[in-house]
């Protein structure tokens, strides 16, 4: 239990360097903050934070309750930016001479080498068009929605969590809970859909038990299976992916 914790902490923490001048503007500001709202603000409720968050029989009752997931997610509730920032000005308001410039610049610097770009995160795209995610996506969508009625479509995992944000008319068999570990159930057509090899064998008989107008594979994939003889047909190739129908589903066309 340990171990999983200081683990999650290590990870909270990034380069170390934010963590690091956090903690000693903690120390600094125990010793020169006389303000009694101010410590309880920026000190004695983040310390109770940090002593429940490395109390093992804490963390043991949320992990229980909770699973391992979000348990670092108490470090959220650690005030970092304000702390930091507050520390750093009474810092520089206390200098008097010009070494208070140089005190700034050295901060300055230090924020900008203690992280790394955001944008650097493979989680970020540029993007496509205005509704932020790929344009297949939105290429796909389009194309199998019908006016005034929901449709059911299989779709492979990087697009899960993107559809229901762009349309809440394509309804899909299993969704993001399929992405996150505490969420994540048995379920053979995702299974399928992610194998290295789609065998339609499979994958079509499981999608039409939920009723599913199409089946969208990547087209880069290796397919097996004759996919008429489930009544599916190739419909459209868009963006990179392949959409199969199955025209005995009625959807009103």
């Amino acid at each position: 239990m340990w171990s999983m914790i200081t683990t999650s902490f290590q990870n909270f923490m990034g380069t170390g360097l934010i963590m690091g001048w956090y903690l000693l503007t903690l120390v600094y500001l125990w010793i020169t903050e006389k303000d009694r709202r101010k410590r309880v603000l920026l000190l004695y409720a983040p310390l109770a934070v940090l002593a429940l968050y490395f109390n093992p029989l804490f963390a043991r009752l949320v992990y229980a309750a909770v699973g391992d997931e979000i348990y670092y997610r108490l470090l959220w509730l650690l005030p970092v930016t304000v702390v930091v920032a507050y520390g750093t000005v009474c810092v520089y308001d206390r200098i008097k001479s010009r070494r208070k410039y140089w005190f700034a610049a050295l901060c300055a610097v230090l924020v900008t080498v203690s992280g790394s770009c955001i944008y650097a995160s493979p989680h970020f795209h540029k993007a496509e068009n205005l509704y932020h995610m790929p344009q297949a996506v939105v290429d796909i969508c389009d194309a199998i929605q019908v006016e005034g009625r929901e449709v059911m479509a299989v779709f492979p995992k990087e697009m899960l969590s993107l559809v229901r944000q762009y349309t809440p008319l394509v309804c899909m068999p299993y969704g993001r809970e399929m992405l996150v570990s505490r969420w994540q159930a048995d379920n053979p057509l995702y299974d399928a859909m992610e194998a290295e090899v789609l065998d339609m064998n499979v994958i079509l008989p499981l999608a039409k038990t939920y009723s599913s107008h199409f089946v969208i594979v990547p087209e880069g994939k290796k397919v097996v299976g004759n996919v008429e003889d489930y009544g599916f047909v190739l419909v459209d190739r868009i963006d990179g992916y392949v959409i199969y129908q199955d025209p005995g589903v009625y959807i009103g066309l």
